[in-house]
């Protein structure tokens, strides 16, 4: 490294409200219930996270075979598929909801669509729980479309009853790109009343366009499994600047740093700031200064808790 390198910081970066609702869920469930605590997939992607909560008596699962009949079960912030809320019921489990309320709207908005009868197209990761979840309340009603390509190819039987739906933690550029074939294709195409993708998703991206100009590497701090970190780097690369993502100082390599005089840092929605911290300390003591952080108001945005963890 080069002793005086610059690094400069996004923001917003981060936990977003709904990853926050979702730890705080977890751990207020096991204050109030003991453990363990069943938590149906992991509670947010990201190991860090997930082994803190694992310690205090959080068990992860994803085939509720596994959760003993008449034990306290919660949701991931991902959401789940309808057939898994049965599953629950007729286990006798204690169910506590952690969904993102933001994914919450896209479930409804699929099953609106899909009470019209129409063809919905859902733009997102096939494999991502997630979009697992929201195929799920209408699985003969939807069609999961990866990229513009596939929007290009896709057919339908009513092609003037169709629309669309993303996943929340896409690259805002990615969606707009399908989105905007599937509107020239089918002029009837019913949209959302607002965009599905998370105002926290969309104002990262946002951070890293800022950022983009003034630096010559961009690390992202977040897990492998991160949808919304993954897309961080790819847009960083998109805009030309060479980008890395990881979890921790241990993965950093002394090559990416040839020839780099200044370091973006930024951070996945599901990341915790302890984790920035522990990059930036590692970089500190290779010769790195902060030297500015971007400017921004803050997202102001508390998501509250289910009514039985209030008290």
């Amino acid at each position: 490294m080069i002793p005086g390198m610059e690094l400069h910081l996004a923001k917003p970066r981060g936990f977003c409200a709904g990853v926050e609702r979702a730890i705080e869920i977890v751990e207020k469930a096991l204050h109030k219930f003991g453990a363990p605590i069943y938590v149906r997939h992991e509670i947010v992607h990201n190991a860090v996270v997930v082994d803190e909560l694992k310690a205090k008596g959080a068990i992860f699962i994803d085939d509720l075979d596994l959760v003993p009949p008449g034990s306290w079960l919660i949701f991931s912030a991902h959401g789940v598929p309808p057939q898994v809320v049965e599953t629950a019921r007729e286990r006798k489990l204690k169910v506590i909801d952690a969904t993102c309320p933001l994914v919450t709207k896209v479930h409804l908005e699929a099953r609106h669509f899909a009470q019209k009868d129409a063809t919905i197209f859902l733009v997102g990761h096939r494999k991502h729980v997630e979009v697992e979840g929201v195929v799920g309340e209408a699985p003969e009603s939807i069609i999961v479309l990866e990229s513009a390509e596939e929007a290009e190819r896709v057919e339908v039987q009513d092609p003037e009853r169709v629309a669309v739906l993303t996943q929340t933690t896409l690259s805002v550029d990615e969606a707009k790109m399908v989105i905007d074939v599937l509107k020239r294709r089918f002029p009837k195409l019913a949209l959302p009343h607002k965009d599905d993708i998370c105002y926290a998703t969309q104002n990262r991206q946002d951070a890293v366009r800022r950022l983009a100009p003034s630096i010559d590497l961009l690390l992202v701090i977040g897990d492998k499994t991160s949808s919304n970190s993954n897309r961080l780097r790819e847009l960083g690369e998109s805009l030309g600047v060479p980008s890395k993502l990881l979890l921790s100082s241990q993965e950093l390599q002394e090559e990416w740093f040839k020839g780099v005089k200044r370091i973006g840092i930024t951070s996945g929605a599901s990341t915790p700031e302890v984790s920035v911290d522990e990059v930036m300390a590692a970089l500190s003591e290779r010769g790195v200064r902060t030297t500015r952080v971007l400017d921004h108001p803050g997202e102001g945005l508390i998501f509250s808790l289910p009514e039985m963890l209030r008290k």
